[in-house]
């Protein structure tokens, strides 16, 4: 008897030793995870901000793929918000209370297996290099007593997290990646482009720096434009003069499209051309430039297989519908390619008359 009073005794002491060392544990947590993602800003803020791309990337989708979304009225920006119900990740609410350039802050509100709130942070902060950007990915809370105890025996709280956190990041820098390498080529046939003027600048160059090249060009057309308060009345294109591929060299000029004829000064590198109607074989190009030459190729072969002959007399272009100053994704660029071809000519079969 008095041995059992010695142990009970012995185990009230450790209890009240246990209770003493959860009780002084810190009342809050806080995990944080880091990666360098080799993306444009714009790109990977939308990850995060359109929760709609969350099943993309969240492990949480991994843990559970029977778990049931329901988004709310808004799911990109302040207030963007959506519920989560899971047998396996219990059920709850996010919902997005702060956005800035830099960074998003959002609420979690616990429901199942039990009540809590914590909240999520993140922020984006390109490299010296420009090359990448930072991406901190966290979350942030208050634990309870229950809390503090179960983790002493389940390690930190940071152990028992950190590697989703990890591994969601490791996601959302492959999602992005491989979303961003997503085009397609659309052969779309014969179609009648309108012609006009057209104010544009003509150089030489090696056929893979032809985009350098282009830029520059682009940039002072704009701006002899801005100077004179003229605008643009279609889509900047490229118009190929001649291409010589045996010296990797190719004849081009770069254009924009205006209403009507322009008198450019004596002695401007800047000139006004005009581009008649008529029938091209068009080509749609969604995704990164460097995919263009696979679009040419796709639009000649289209044309041999559908019993077009090209007209060497004119030009061909390709026409940027939207470009890098619109989008930070290469995936959503719009290019359209234009090759000249001849009218097919009908040879009927001479008429005998009884």
């Amino acid at each position: 008897m008095r041995i059992l009073k010695y142990l009970i005794f012995l185990f009230l002491i450790v209890a009240i030793g246990l209770s003493i060392y959860v009780a002084i544990q810190p009342d809050d947590y806080k995990i944080v995870k880091t990666r360098i993602i080799n993306a444009p800003k714009p790109v990977i803020y939308e990850y995060v901000n359109n929760l709609k791309e969350w099943n993309k990337w969240s492990v949480w989708f991994d843990h559970d793929p029977q778990m049931v979304i329901d988004y709310g009225a808004t799911t990109e920006g302040k207030n963007a918000s959506f519920k989560w119900n899971s047998n396996i990740l219990g059920k709850g609410t996010i919902t997005t209370t702060y956005i800035s350039k830099d960074s998003i802050r959002q609420r979690l509100d616990f429901i199942k297996p039990k009540e809590t709130i914590a909240h999520r942070f993140w922020s984006f902060v390109e490299t010296s290099s420009k090359n990448g950007v930072l991406v901190t990915s966290g979350i942030e809370g208050k634990l309870s007593f229950t809390d503090k105890f179960m983790i002493l025996f389940q390690n930190s709280m940071e152990h028992k997290f950190e590697t989703d956190f990890a591994n969601g990041l490791i996601k959302l820098d492959s999602a992005i990646t491989a979303d961003m390498k997503k085009y397609t080529i659309s052969t779309i046939g014969k179609t009648e482009y309108g012609g006009g003027y057209y104010l544009y600048q003509t150089t030489s160059a090696r056929i893979n720096e032809t985009n350098i090249a282009s830029e520059k060009m682009f940039q002072e057309i704009e701006a002899f434009m801005e100077q004179n308060y003229l605008h643009p009345s279609g889509d900047e294109f490229t118009l190929y003069q001649q291409t010589d591929t045996l010296n990797n060299s190719v004849i081009f000029s770069a254009g924009v499209p205006i209403k009507e004829k322009v008198i450019t000064p004596v002695g401007s590198t800047i000139l006004c051309g005009f581009i008649p109607s008529g029938s091209y074989f068009k080509t749609v190009m969604k995704g990164d430039y460097i995919n263009m030459n696979e679009a040419w190729s796709k639009t000649r072969e289209a044309i041999k297989n559908n019993n077009f002959e090209v007209d060497p007399q004119r030009d061909s272009f390709e026409s940027y519908v939207v470009t890098e100053d619109e989008t930070a994704n290469p995936a959503a660029l719009i290019s359209e390619i234009y090759i000249p071809i001849k009218e097919k000519v009908e040879i009927y079969p001479d008429t005998i008359e009884n």
